[in-house]
């Protein structure tokens, strides 16, 4: 037996009214409904909140028609943003969620933890799909200078990433909050080395990657590349030489 659902049931403040959509929705014969929260980015002052508890909507979830169990109740996020940012990284906390940015999302960076262990193994498999479609890896700095922990977390899992990704894709950025924060490019470059980079690897990273992947997000925001051809020239005929051939050259030959 089919089982219908509505995945794009409306937020709203007005808890009655949205009751009484949930209502409706149970009566017309739908197992389950998603209550949509759309946040525009574009926008100031907005930002991604908790999603409203659903048991704060009903004592009871009403059951639904044909069937003798209540409604399931979502929550779903749509986020409204356009590509006029130059770039887009995403920081994944699931290894589910990590192996889609890597395969699918189509962004610039994605962030790896810093400030806590990483909460699941990097795959060969998903840093690969990254690498090839031209996503970076991110490792920011700044909390290992500010804290003992975070230093050896950040660490940690840059060493479990290198071993993984062998020093492919990788930038280094600061994550900056004050002015001393900031370290020189030559010093981070050295700082590489602790984080299981190459001295190359190092200064790519802070260097020819960061070109990559800003190269990367402008072509993520026309959604074209650009292809440049270089037409090959084709052999010269006999004729073509001389005409070709240099004044001098060509007076011997005549006289030939």
């Amino acid at each position: 037996m089919a089982v219908f659902m509505d995945l794009n049931i409306t937020y709203t403040t007005d808890k009655k009214r949205l009751r009484s959509v949930i209502e409706t929705a149970a009566h017309l014969g739908y197992s389950t409904v998603a209550i949509n929260y759309v946040v525009d980015l574009q926008q100031k002052k907005q930002e991604i909140g908790k999603p409203k508890c659903v048991l704060e909507l009903f004592d009871t979830f009403p059951i639904v028609q044909g069937k003798s169990r209540p409604i399931k109740v979502l929550n779903r996020l749509t986020v409204v943003y356009s590509y006029s940012y130059d770039l887009v990284a995403v920081y994944p906390t699931t290894e589910k969620l990590f192996h889609a940015a890597c395969m699918t999302f189509d962004v610039d960076i994605i962030c790896v933890a810093v400030i806590e262990k990483q909460p699941f193994f990097f795959k060969r498999s998903p840093i690969n799909g990254a690498i090839e479609r031209g996503v970076f890896f991110e490792i920011s700095y700044t909390p290992a200078i500010r804290d003992s922990t975070m230093r050896r977390y950040t660490i940690a899992n840059a060493i479990s990433l290198m071993e993984t990704c062998k020093g492919k894709n990788v930038i280094v950025t600061s994550g900056a909050e004050k002015p001393l924060e900031l370290r020189g490019p030559y010093d981070i470059a050295n700082l590489g080395l602790l984080f299981g980079l190459s001295e190359g690897d190092g200064k790519a990273a802070i260097s020819t990657n960061c070109r990559a992947v800003h190269l990367h997000g402008e072509t993520r925001k026309t959604a074209l590349g650009i292809v440049h051809t270089m037409k090959k020239d084709q052999p010269l005929t006999e004729r073509q030489e001389e005409e070709h051939a240099p004044a001098s050259k060509r007076a011997k030959i005549e006289t030939v």
